[in-house]
């Protein structure tokens, strides 16, 4: 059967993790592949993106796959993640839009995909037939030799005529006992963000960092630089998401530093408690503002709290800090056992520091360098 040919092919190829979000003209594929290779269901295909970043930094050897029309949802974070840091990125994509196409919707976006990809120089591939299946192979291992994204379209007709026997479509139990006891006071907040990174850096120890776009990551590198720390220069939302694929390709502490609006605007909280690695440790630092680009005003700021919100996708051990003491006993208790989630409420506010000194190539080389180590 032809899911199973695919699925060969990526063992072949040395893909050890999968990151999917399914397609109906496809779907077979993604009920097969948790039964062959280590798999992360996404709910965002951009998040795809950096779970794929941080697990080819930790030595692993993912492969993204999600219907076509998910591209235009990764297409800032391939740029300014992938492209911008040289990470390979493969990516299997069931192409809509072209080969007799039901659904409207699916046509103006997915139909131009070729020349969207063309002009935004990301290599791509069309499988068009069933015999074409084994370039798939290639897709790999050239985003493998050249650090880059390489994109296979993959037309509906590659699936037409024969069903997956191998397929179990089993739906899982979901009778279960649902219950939440949570009461918290968050007072006026005392410190900004710059103060709790001073306060919580020193508990780092030997944990992988990932530092969040734009102030924060600036922030960090002024209060101490280390090889360990991944600091992002874009891709809005996806620090978490890094984090959690180096978190499933060590065995090392792995720290988020993340913010209320990278957190509020992403779906990866569920995605990274139901892989339960239990090396991470997410810490929201929530300001209430977009800091970076003005202090705008997020919803965490009198409407939400964040602490709860981790609760609410699946964390079971969360801790809320609001003073610079209460920092070195929250990172000893969240050292194992996680995911964990760490709620900072901070005042808005951004340190006159610098930018950061180093090539994207500098930051990612040096991070793997010192992860190996």
């Amino acid at each position: 059967m032809h899911e199973d040919l695919v699925c060969e092919i990526l063992e072949k190829a040395g893909v050890d993790l999968t990151l999917t979000l399914p397609c109906d003209r496809a779907g077979d594929l993604c009920f097969l592949l948790p039964d062959r290779i280590r798999t992360v269901g996404l709910t965002r295909e951009e998040d795809g993106v950096g779970i794929a970043a941080g697990a080819v930094m930790a030595g692993l050897h993912p492969v993204v796959v999600i219907q076509s029309s998910g591209l235009g949802n990764m297409l800032n974070a391939i740029m300014s993640l992938s492209v911008t840091f040289s990470l390979p990125l493969p990516v299997l994509a069931s192409w809509r839009g072209v080969y007799e196409e039901r659904i409207p919707a699916q046509i103006p976006f997915n139909s131009q995909l070729p020349g969207v990809l063309d002009a935004l120089g990301i290599t791509s591939t069309i499988i068009a037939e069933p015999s074409d299946l084994p370039q798939i192979g290639e897709v790999v291992k050239d985003a493998y030799t050249h650090s880059r994204p390489h994109v296979a379209l993959i037309s509906p007709k590659v699936w037409e005529g024969e069903a997956c026997p191998a397929v179990s479509r089993t739906v899982p139990t979901r009778a279960r006992h649902s219950a939440l006891t949570y009461e918290r006071e968050i007072r006026e907040p005392t410190m900004a963000r710059y103060d709790a990174i001073r306060a919580l850096a020193p508990h780092f120890g030997d944990a992988a960092v990932v530092a969040n776009i734009g102030v924060p990551s600036k922030e960090l590198y002024a209060v101490m630089d280390r090889p360990l720390t991944f600091y992002m220069l874009g891709s809005y939302t996806q620090a978490t998401p890094i984090g959690l694929g180096i978190a499933l390709g060590t065995d090392r502490r792995v720290v988020i530093l993340d913010g209320d609006g990278s957190l509020l605007g992403s779906s990866v909280l569920s995605v990274a408690a139901a892989a339960a690695p239990e090396n991470l440790t997410v810490i929201g630092l929530d300001n209430g503002a977009f800091g970076s680009t003005g202090n705008q005003p997020t919803y965490a700021a009198a409407n939400l709290d964040l602490e709860l919100l981790a609760r609410a996708t699946g964390f079971r051990r969360t801790w809320k800090i609001q003073r610079p003491e209460e920092c070195g006993g929250v990172m000893a208790a969240s050292a194992g056992g996680g995911p964990n989630f760490i709620h900072v409420v901070l005042r808005p506010g951004n340190a006159p520091v610098k930018n950061i000194p180093m090539t994207p190539q500098e930051i990612r080389a040096r991070f793997v360098a010192a992860l190996k180590g």
